[in-house]
Formats: structure tokens, C-alpha cells, sequence
């Protein structure tokens, strides 16, 4: 992967149940032609697919091929119907699924008489059920192999993926919030009643005693990794800075990977960026797809999960710097992904750098990219429940450099002057969060999913 310009993609296995029937029905032929369809579809698509044999008529053969299914490690399970099959299925595979399931319909023939399939009245039949029923699910309908099918089908599994990873996942703080940003305060309570996402507390001395103990080999085997990379270096930025910049990299990303954490937030200041700033690190780790979140922001660790666990790619933690009736000054210190920024042919290539505040390494200097269809988005916390954003605009040429990230988001159909003065009254902390394209409708339907108000 170049994360230069290639966004990181959430690894997701899917098992695949092709509901039958015990006796046949409608068109048989009909039924097995969209099979091999879907099965055509499924090949190029990006997930690790796996299909088990045997025929899933009822509750007993459906335990049985999602056992397997489990087995393999599967953690999005698709439902399909070639042909209507047995209703007494639906809650058999709420119960045992802990993502949504994933029920994707297809279309009748469109010659003959004969009613073909009733593959859409079957899936009806079986989400109506689970909607009644308290069991949350994703909805595709098309022909296999059609693009709008393929696209519908792709953010269907990942809002599935998405959902599992929260309602299952653990979020990682090293140390507090940044001193006086209570707007960014987490809370386990309201974090496990919402989310059901477990707080995992990591000491500062705890986090620097694992920055040290990282090995000199391993920060140079990193540092050589890393400066093939090419990022450009300001001229007093010594061989020692980066090196300690490794050892900040190969931590927090051996936390993430052996705790295991599925997000991770970091007090940075003044504790760490008195000696160096982790920038460059976390800037490497969200662009590697790492959600990572400077200033001890855990919700915006968790908005840039499910930036990515959505298959939006890398996100970009944000300062909402200034703004005026259409645009925001999207700025911050210099953690921004490389996927976002102008390249390293461009005029203002990403540049590792001193903070513009303290003048202490590593952070990095960079751009964000014009003409680039965003989402600005975020969830967090108010009176102990969880809310949720998001407005879709595009990035446009700044006005003027800044130090550390620097970008301005126009969003032509949205009164920000109105926007803000709503947000802040319902608490939405001041770092909004940043994906690449226009995905608002989207991330509501996974809001939808996880019981989280959204607030335009």
C-alpha cells in the first residue's frame, strides 16, 4: 500500500449462507443461475470470503454453518434467498450473530409467468422479524455484479464490520484529556452503556516506562523503514529525534496490536511534548489506519474507528480553527494522515518538522489536498448518552500557510455560523473529525444501527 494515495481497508471475513428449501419451489433454475452470480461477485470482491457446504434449510443446518462460519473466523455473516426459503430461520440467525446480519435480495426474472424467486419477499419477511424483534441488521437489494449492487453490498458488510468492532471493542487512554479540554473528558459509564465499548486506562509513567523499553535495534530498523518513506526534514531535526520518534511509533502501535486496542487516545501535552511531540508517529499509525488520537480525545479516537471500520479509509483528527458562512479552517498540529495531504511532488510537500508552539520535534508540516470531496463527522457525549454529526463538503485552496496541518473545508449547502452555535450547544468538543469523500448517509445508517441520535 502507497499511503500516499491509498487509503487502509479494514480486513473483514464473511460468511456466506445461501438459504434453501427442503422441497423445491418457484424457478430452481432461476435460483441457481443468481448463485453462481453472487458467487461471481463475491470472488472480486474485497473480503475474505468463505461459503460452507451443505444446504441451510432450518434452525438446525444454520447452527451448524454458522458454527463452521465461526470456526473460520467470520465476523460478518450475508443471508441470501435465490429463492424464498423458511421464515422460522430469521431469529435463529439474530441469536447467533454479533454483527448485523447482512440480508441481500435480488431480483425476479423478467420473462415469463411464473413467479421466479420472491427473494426480495423473503428477505422482507426475515428483517421485519428481527425488527420487531429488537435484532439490527443491513438491507442490500440489486442484481449481482451491478456496480450500484457492488457499491450497496461493499458499505452494507463494512457498516456490519463497523458495528462489531464498537459493540466489542475496547478504546485505550494514556494519561487524561489535555489540561483544560473537559469537552474531550471520557466517560467508561456512558462509553459502556452506549457503545458498549470497555475503557482500557494506561498510566503516563506506564506509556513512557514502554517508550524506553523499546529496543535501539528496533528504533533503527524502524527509522530505516521510515525514511524510505521520503519525507522531506528540516535541517535541524537530528538523528536522535527521529529515532525517539520510532520508539513512540513501534509503542503505541505494539499496544494496539497486543492489548489489543481498537483505538487509541494519548496525552500528549505537557507531559510529552516537552521533550518531543508524537506527531510524526500517529500521523504514520492513522495512515496506516491506526486509530489514534492526539490530546487525549477518546472519542475522536473512537470517530476515527469507525471512520475507517466503515472502509472510509484514514481520518483526520481536526482543530475547528475559524470559519465563516460557508467554509472551516481545518488545522492542527501535524498528525494528519498522508493520504489526505498534497504529495511529495507537490508545492507544499509534507515535511517533518518542530511544533509551531514549543519548537520540539516530531511533527509534520503538510496540506490537505484541494478539491477533495470530504465528510466532516463525530460522535461524543452529552448527559450520558451519545450523539453523533456530519456534513459533507470539499476542500478548497487555504488562504494561507499554516504550521502543522492545514486545510479549509467548503461545505456550499450548510450555514456554518448556524451549524456551529447548534453543535456547540449540544457539547460537540472542538475536534471534529475528517474522511475523505462524501459519506453522510452512510455513517447514519450505522448510527441507525448502534441506537446513536444524529443531530444536523
Amino acid at each position: 500500500m502507497n499511503i500516499f494515495t491509498d487509503h487502509p481497508k479494514p480486513k473483514v471475513k464473511i460468511g456466506v449462507l445461501f438459504l434453501k428449501r427442503k422441497r423445491a419451489g418457484f424457478v430452481p433454475e432461476w435460483g441457481d443461475h443468481i448463485e453462481g452470480l453472487v458467487r461471481g461477485q463475491l470472488k472480486n470482491s474485497p473480503f475474505d470470503v468463505f461459503i460452507p457446504e451443505g444446504k441451510v434449510v432450518d434452525g438446525i443446518s444454520m447452527r451448524q454453518a454458522m458454527k463452521v462460519c465461526e470456526d473460520k473466523g467470520c465476523q460478518v455473516y450475508i443471508a441470501l434467498q435465490p429463492t424464498m426459503s423458511d421464515g422460522r430461520m430469521a431469529p435463529v440467525l439474530a441469536q447467533h450473530s454479533r454483527a448485523p446480519v447482512v440480508f441481500w435480495a435480488t431480483p425476479e426474472k423478467q420473462e415469463g409467468s411464473m413467479i421466479s424467486a420472491c427473494s426480495l419477499v423473503g428477505a422482507h419477511t426475515f428483517t421485519a422479524t428481527l425488527a420487531q424483534t429488537g435484532h439490527p441488521f443491513e438491507f442490500v437489494y440489486g442484481m449481482p455484479g451491478e456496480a450500484q449492487t457492488v457499491r450497496d453490498f461493499s458499505n452494507a458488510v463494512y457498516r456490519a464490520y463497523a458495528y462489531s468492532l464498537i459493540r466489542n471493542g475496547s478504546a485505550g487512554l494514556v494519561g487524561y484529556h489535555a489540561p483544560g479540554f473537559i469537552d474531550m473528558h471520557v466517560d467508561p459509564a456512558s462509553m459502556k452503556a452506549n457503545l458498549h465499548t470497555e475503557l482500557f486506562h494506561i498510566s503516563m509513567h506506564e506509556f513512557i516506562d514502554s517508550i524506553h523499553a523499546v529496543s535501539d535495534e528496533a528504533a533503527k530498523a524502524d527509522l530505516k523503514k521510515m525514511k524510505q518513506l521520503g519525507l522531506l526534514c528540516e535541517d535541524d531535526i537530528s538523528e536522535a529525534d527521529l529515532l525517539l520518534s520510532s520508539k513512540y511509533y513501534l509503542c503505541m502501535k505494539e499496544m494496539m496490536d497486543t492489548l489489543p486496542l481498537n483505538a487509541l487516545s494519548v496525552r500528549d501535552w505537557p507531559e510529552l511534548s516537552s521533550t518531543q511531540w508524537p506527531y510524526l508517529a500517529m500521523a504514520r499509525l492513522s495512515s496506516e489506519g491506526y486509530a489514534v488520537a492526539c490530546e487525549g480525545d477518546t472519542d475522536g479516537a473512537l470517530s476515527c474507528l469507525l471512520g475507517y471500520a466503515v472502509g472510509c479509509g484514514a481520518c483526520y483528527l481536526s482543530d475547528w480553527l475559524e470559519h465563516d458562512e460557508h467554509h472551516i479552517t481545518l488545522w492542527h498540529g501535524g498528525a494528519a494522515p498522508f493520504q489526505m495531504c498534497q504529495g511529495l511532488d507537490s508545492k507544499v510537500p509534507p515535511k517533518i518538522a518542530r511544533h509551531f508552539n514549543n519548537r520540539n520535534p516530531a511533527v509534520v508540516d503538510a496540506t490537505l489536498k484541494s478539491g477533495m470531496p470530504i465528510t466532516l463527522f463525530r460522535l461524543w457525549h452529552l448527559n450520558g448518552k451519545y450523539l453523533f454529526t456530519a456534513i459533507e463538503g470539499e476542500t478548497v485552496e487555504p488562504k494561507r500557510h499554516l504550521k502543522g496541518t492545514n486545510g479549509t473545508g467548503c461545505f456550499d449547502s450548510v450555514d456554518i455560523n448556524d451549524y456551529f452555535i447548534r453543535m456547540v450547544k449540544a457539547g460537540f468538543p472542538h475536534h471534529p473529525v475528517i474522511a475523505e469523500g462524501h459519506v453522510k448517509k452512510h455513517l447514519y445508517a450505522l448510527m441507525e444501527n448502534l441506537g446513536i441520535e444524529c443531530k444536523d
